[in-house]
């Protein structure tokens, strides 16, 4: 498959390629040269990694509401 290089050198993934990397739009691509060849990957973000992470408590909304409340009016007196 080929693609052509822009003035601004963007070039377009065909869509074969899309399909069997599963790439989607704002999806990063890594850039690499190896033995004179360009090789792209796509890089996975794997937020599913960090999941529980961070430990929260069960929350408190009507009071979060109030602070928040009170905090905004401080900030316009």
């Amino acid at each position: 498959m080929e693609s052509v290089i822009t003035s601004k050198y963007q070039t377009t993934i065909p869509k074969k390629i899309r399909v069997q990397l599963k790439l989607s739009v704002s999806d990063t691509l890594e850039w690499k040269v190896e033995n004179g060849k360009a090789v792209v990957l796509p890089v996975h973000k794997k937020f599913l990694e960090y999941r529980n992470a961070i430990k929260t408590g069960k929350g408190d909304i009507a009071h979060d509401i109030d602070l928040a409340r009170k905090k905004r009016a401080e900030k316009y007196r």
